[in-house]
């Protein structure tokens, strides 16, 4: 489950003898501020005083690509059927039994702070994170065999509930600062944090289905993208080449590895084929503690710091066909694309160890 990095408002300005100054928007955790150290970082923008924006595209070969991406989604015949995202109804709240230990954050709606701490685990704590990630893995890959026309992903919800609290584990979403429901389900446009409800998966979609469980006091975090029927070309080439960024960015972690290459592993691959990579979202360490630091950025930043053999976080990188821009709905959670265009996203939780990085939601 990714956690927030850029608010939503815009740039502001004020123009001072014909020259704008220019504020980034606050960078955020769902709320909370942080600091961004790449907050603005697309475009080199001046304002003459003839009050004419000048913008430097950092790559016209990319935009150029993003742009060729653009108009095959929109000829395609599929794509043309596929209307615009609409919140369902949301059903009530899942109940856990009593016998399952509870995360501290549960019966609370304010958002927990990120833990300053990175988290590093002795031998039996790497004992009980691997049993949650594979948890996690085991239930993601679940989720993914019910997907077809005309399920909601409210039954999706319910189900993974289920599998979750059969295996004695509570599903970390439900009543993270007010989460609804056990399991986020991204479909089409939305970026992430998408909250299940009675919408039925139509032939043309993509979803996102982002799992996280807690077991024996630790989180294993995982989401993939799957299709939904018959997605077009252009939907299968974004997801293929969102999953092959995140197993860049993993490449290239290590003991000792800076965080920064992350973002730049996954930034030049990602820029190959003109895909906007969100900078919104980001990962996170996770543990004993649902999200704590290292914040991972996915896009090119100037991050210090560097890896610790024994550490986990999550890599989790969103790719655009489009805008990188994007809006929330009312629930405070939902947050879409604001052209429209399709997202796909892929999560893994990682172990660094001396020589590179082990994948523990796999199994």
């Amino acid at each position: 489950m990714a956690i927030a990095n850029i608010s939503l408002s815009q740039l502001s300005s004020s123009l001072v003898h014909g020259e704008a100054k220019f504020s980034a928007s606050s960078a955020l955790f769902m709320g909370t501020q942080l600091v961004s150290p790449n907050s603005f970082h697309l475009y080199n923008l001046k304002v003459t005083k003839g009050l004419v924006v000048q913008a430097k595209r950092l790559s016209g070969l990319a935009e150029s690509i993003r742009i060729g991406r653009e108009r095959e989604l929109r000829a395609s015949p599929t794509s043309k059927r596929r209307p615009p995202l609409r919140r369902g109804k949301v059903s009530k709240r899942l109940p856990v039994p009593d016998h399952i230990p509870l995360p501290p954050y549960v019966g609370s709606e304010l958002l927990p702070d990120i833990a300053k701490e990175h988290q590093i685990h002795d031998a039996e704590g790497l004992v009980r994170m691997r049993a949650a990630c594979e948890l996690a893995a085991r239930v993601v890959d679940y989720a993914g065999t019910l997907i077809r026309p005309s399920v909601t992903t409210n039954e999706i919800d319910k189900a993974v509930h289920q599998m979750i609290i059969d295996a004695g584990a509570y599903p970390s979403p439900l009543g993270y600062g007010g989460f609804p429901k056990s399991v986020c389900t991204s479909v089409n446009e939305c970026m992430c944090h998408g909250i299940p409800d009675s919408r039925q998966l139509q032939d043309v979609d993509l979803i996102n289905i982002d799992v996280t469980v807690y077991l024996n006091g630790y989180h294993g975090d995982t989401s993939k993208t799957f299709f939904c029927g018959n997605v077009n070309n252009a939907m299968q080439r974004l997801v293929k080449v969102t999953e092959e960024c995140m197993y860049r960015g993993i490449a290239v972690c290590r003991d000792g590895a800076l965080f920064r290459k992350i973002g730049k592993r996954i930034s030049e691959h990602a820029e190959k084929f003109g895909y906007g990579i969100v900078d919104r979202f980001v990962g996170h360490g996770i543990g004993t503690v649902f999200h704590s630091e290292p914040l991972i950025y996915h896009h090119r930043n100037d991050k210090s710091g560097h890896m610790v053999e024994g550490q986990t976080f999550t890599i989790e990188p969103i790719l655009t066909l489009g805008t990188t821009d994007c809006i929330t709905w009312e629930d405070n959670w939902t947050t879409l694309t604001a052209d429209g265009s399709p997202a796909a996203q892929f999560e893994h939780t990682i172990l660094i160890t001396k020589t590179g990085a082990e994948i523990l939601t796999k199994y």
